[in-house]
């Protein structure tokens, strides 16, 4: 079993997403709490990738054409840091 651990800014973003963004977070927490990040993989709608550039070391999920949700797994605690829910725009780093 994997924790989710959210960035403190994430629920002010997911207050301004979609009801339907807001559903399929959840259903991607709900894969990734029972299987973890290789869940996500065998999904082939998040399309689950490691960035690269200053988002090395993160990876990104969609769940949706637009909205991606940025995470980091931090080794053999077996836990997720999601970092934030947002729409595609890699070149800034909060």
């Amino acid at each position: 079993m994997w924790t989710i651990y959210e960035h403190r800014k994430l629920t002010k973003q997911l207050s301004k997403v979609s009801a339907e963004i807001l559903a399929r977070y959840e259903i991607w927490k709900s894969i990734v709490e029972i299987s973890g990040p290789e869940g996500l993989k065998t999904i082939t709608g998040f399309k689950d990738e490691r960035l690269q550039g200053e988002w090395k070391g993160f990876r990104s999920s969609r769940l949706n054409i637009q909205y991606r949700v940025i995470y980091q797994i931090n080794g053999k605690e077996l836990y997720v840091n999601v970092v934030e829910v947002t729409p595609h725009d890699y070149k800034r780093k909060s």
